[in-house]
């Protein structure tokens, strides 16, 4: 049987990460983390709030309202971050976590890291130092790892100068995936051929970019969803949750990325499955309108949908139905958890068997190939 392998875990970062591996002549822009007078801990750019750190236990998603709900009433914060999260940073407290979950092996997100990307969008050096003092740490980890844990790249594409080397060190390093928003860079979309050669880089280091549930550059014009509230999240930003994703795939099968880079992997997680099934149908019915309205060839050599299966994978929680979704698209779907965050689960595998897809049957993909497909554990390293 394949591994185990849980797509979708969060590694949280100590507070002097960033200060303690950013290069020495960005040390003035690293992020880093302050408790204020009332206990309540809060990831810093300078003097500026970009994230507060809360008390993610498993499942309980009204927790994080209770602690959030202290702070707004001006009440002193019940518990020591540091203390809370030491297990969510140490190597050794995660590999025993996986053992109690039942999974072999997991991949990692950053957590302070996915909140802080689109307040620094205008500040170039800040988020790449950031992401390269990251990018050092996961190295380490991945090393203490046993070849269990898989911690994810953060990267930009903007500056493709900085980007080849990350890519390079991490390859060196073992890493296997990288996030990247799923949005336009420097007014350009993904497919834009100044942007191919970056593509061609991603495979030849053997990284697979993901998309995941971050505060990124969003989809929809930002009047829609009202001004950014401390410590909290726009509903409307998780109504949509899945469309940036959604639009991305669509321009890099349409305009033929997929098509020049048949060994381009791409992941999908926490951002929801319901959708692809659609989303294959969408796709694959304009494709084939505005080919015959516009009289003219498109210059692919399959189905858009086709190119979807050969290349993406998505991960689904057990209450999305992953086995509905199987019949309806495939078995490109993978196992996740959300692990440590109070939206996630301590017990991922006992769910999915709830909801009709128990570890063994035939649909092997979803527990651990999948994920392996990203991974490339098909190749040699």
């Amino acid at each position: 049987m394949d591994l185990l392998i849980d797509s979708d875990t969060h590694l949280f970062e100590p507070s002097e990460m960033w200060r303690e591996y950013v290069d020495p002549s960005d040390r003035d822009v690293a992020l880093h983390m302050t408790t204020d007078d009332l206990g309540y801990t809060w990831l810093m750019f300078g003097d500026r709030r970009l994230s507060l750190g809360a008390p993610h236990r498993p499942g309980d998603v009204d927790g994080i309202g209770i602690f959030r709900k202290r702070l707004l009433d001006g009440l002193p914060a019940e518990f020591n971050l540091a203390e809370f999260t030491a297990s969510y940073s140490d190597p050794a407290a995660r590999l025993l976590q996986l053992d109690k979950a039942g999974f072999d092996a997991s991949i990692m997100f950053p957590n302070y890291g996915i909140g802080w990307e689109r307040p620094l969008q205008h500040d170039l050096r800040a988020t790449l130092a950031n992401m390269t003092a990251w990018n050092r740490w996961i190295v380490e980890v991945a090393a203490q790892g046993e070849g269990r844990l898989f911690p994810v790249a953060h990267l930009s594409l903007r500056d493709s100068a900085w980007l080849e080397p990350q890519l390079q060190a991490l390859s060196d390093g073992g890493i296997r995936l990288a996030l990247i928003p799923p949005s336009l860079v420097d007014g350009r979309p993904l497919s834009h051929p100044e942007l191919d050669r970056t593509w061609a880089a991603f495979v030849d280091h053997g990284i697979s970019p993901v998309f995941h549930v971050a505060n990124q550059p969003r989809p929809f014009d930002e009047a829609w969803y009202g001004e950014d509230m401390e410590g909290g999240i726009s509903p409307l930003s998780v109504v949509f949750i899945w469309t940036g994703a959604a639009l991305a795939l669509s321009d890099l099968i349409l305009n033929g990325v997929f098509e020049r880079h048949p060994d381009l992997r791409m992941g999908i997680m926490e951002l929801s499955a319901t959708w692809v099934p659609q989303q294959l149908q969408m796709m694959d019915g304009g494709y084939r309108h505005t080919a015959r309205f516009n009289g003219e060839s498109t210059g692919l050599s399959m189905m858009p949908s086709e190119y979807f299966l050969r290349q993406v994978r998505v991960a689904a929680f057990s209450y999305e139905l992953p086995k509905r979704l199987i019949r309806a698209s495939g078995d490109i779907f993978m196992a996740c958890s959300d692990y440590p965050h109070t939206e996630g689960t301590q017990t991922a595998l006992e769910d999915y068997a709830a909801a009709g897809l128990a570890v063994g049957e035939h649909e092997n993909g979803f527990f651990g190939a999948n994920a392996a497909f990203l991974l490339r554990s098909d190749q040699p390293a």
